[in-house]
This record gives C-alpha cells, structure tokens and sequence, in this order.
C-alpha cells in the first residue's frame, strides 16, 4: 500500500511504520489518522509480519494533534446542534478506531520515540506493546492545555502503564515528563541515546518476536489485552479456551523437539509455513 503521511516498509517479518510528516513535526491530521488505522489493518490481514516498528521521521516523533485542522472540525456549528453533536461523536470514535487497529493488530508494536511525543502522540505509543525512547525525549498529555479532555486512548490505556496518582497529576497539569521520569515509572523499556539507537533497539526487539512461533506471540498479546479488561477468573477462562484450539498445531512439536535435542529454538527456520 502507499500512503501521504507514513512510510511503511518490510523487511522479512519485521515491519516499520513511520510517522512522515516532517516539516508538520509530525502532526496529525485526519489523513495521519486514517492512514494508521488503514496501514495496521493491511499489516494484520494482509502481510507476514510478525512484529511492527512504529517510529518517527524528523526532529520530533510527534507534535500531537493537528490543532490548527481539528479547529475547523470542532468549529463547525451548521446545522441542528444535535446532529452536529452526534457527527463529533463518531468523529471521535472513528480517532479512537484509528489507535485501536495497533492494539488489534495480531503482531506486537514496539514504539521508537524520539523528541516530542505530545497529545495524541501518547495516544497513539499508549496502544502498543513496547516502548523505547531517546534521553531528549519528553511527554506531555498536552489535551488539558487546551482545554480538551484526552479522548483517544490516553486515559484508557495509561492507567495499566503508569502509577495512577502520576497519571492523574500528568493528565491534570498537562506537564512535562522527561525520558527518565517515564522509564522510572516503566511507561518505557528502554532509553537510548538517539533516534537510530532506539530504531536499533525497538528492532532488535521486533527481531526476537519475530523468531517465536507466531501462533504463540499472537495468542499472547491477545491474552494479555483481554486480561487487562477482564477478571482474572474471566482471564484464566480464556486462556484455557485459547490454548484448547491452539495447542494441537505443529508450533508445539516443532518447538518440544528443538528443546529436547538442545538446538536454539528459531521458529523463522523451523516454521515453513508463515501462517
């Protein structure tokens, strides 16, 4: 697929997605948005890929939320107020949608954050599966300085990612937080010196999924985005459903007799098939 506001490449079973709108500082606008949804569903229904890089051309990963396109969204008042109402609403959800396609997406998202990652930015790096970040980094919940509630992940997602007093006073005072205050509190793995370090390192990460039985990795993140929502009876029910279905497949087998031989378990040369 091509795409105006990313760029999106493969390589073997590693994707990368990056944020291409350098000269904005990555803003986001309503094709940003829209091409994110699209280019994570293609990636999980269309290709092989096994583990996704989501990173950022320029000098900031993202500035957010296109302010300046999103006033003439949020200004427009034509019409029966509780039409236009209802239209904001799914405008929203269709943001929210946007985000959610990288949580849905069967393969794991490891963010590489460099400079500013405000707004939406946390939005978008809160609904994948990793972080890393550079030692310039720095976040902000930037909705509250202009006094707009976070509505596209933010408060959903950071409250399992973030001590939730912090999150309070962040998403309140719409502060900054350096690249070390984010890895203390484990909102990050990892903190690197520059971009292409942490390209390096979110891809390195990406590469050793990317060995694992994709069976296995996809079923994994599954569990753990439905035990988050969930009990942790409902979790363990679940589970036991999964594995019930999953665990007749040859990944097992493959896997059992490379550990009993002692080999080094790389399902990229065991598997030959990429399903």
């Amino acid at each position: 697929m091509e795409f105006e506001t990313l760029d999106v490449t493969i390589d073997g079973h590693i994707a990368t997605v990056t944020l291409n709108r350098p000269e904005k500082l990555n803003a986001m606008n309503g094709a940003m948005f829209r091409e994110i949804g699209e280019a994570f569903r293609w990636l999980d229904a269309e290709t092989n890929a096994r583990a996704i890089v989501l990173a950022g051309n320029g000098k900031h990963f993202t500035a957010g939320l296109d302010l300046k396109e999103s006033g003439a969204v949020l200004g427009t008042n034509d019409g029966d107020p509780a039409r236009v109402r209802e239209k904001l609403r799914r405008h929203v959800l269709h943001l929210q949608d946007c985000f959610t396609a990288l949580e849905e997406c069967r393969a794991p998202v490891i963010a590489a954050i460099h400079g500013a990652c405000l707004g939406g930015g946390i939005d978008l790096v809160s609904a994948c599966d990793i972080r890393v970040c550079t030692t310039d980094t720095w976040f902000s919940i930037q909705e509250i300085n202009v006094a707009i509630v976070a509505d596209v992940g933010t408060l959903q997602r950071a409250p399992h990612l973030l001590p939730n007093g912090i999150l309070r006073e962040l998403a309140l005072t719409g502060r900054k937080f350096l690249a070390e205050e984010a890895s203390k509190y484990g909102f990050v793995n990892a903190v690197e010196k520059d971009r292409d370090a942490a390209i390096a390192k979110a891809t390195a990460i990406a590469t050793e999924i990317a060995s694992k039985s994709p069976l296995a990795v996809s079923g994994t993140k599954a569990i753990l985005n439905h035990s988050r929502d969930h009990s942790i009876r409902d979790g363990l029910d679940y589970v036991a459903t999964w594995n019930s279905g999953q665990l007749l497949g040859e990944d097992l087998m493959k896997a059992a007799t490379a550990a009993l031989t002692r080999e080094t378990v790389s399902f990229s040369d065991l598997l030959e098939s990429d399903d």
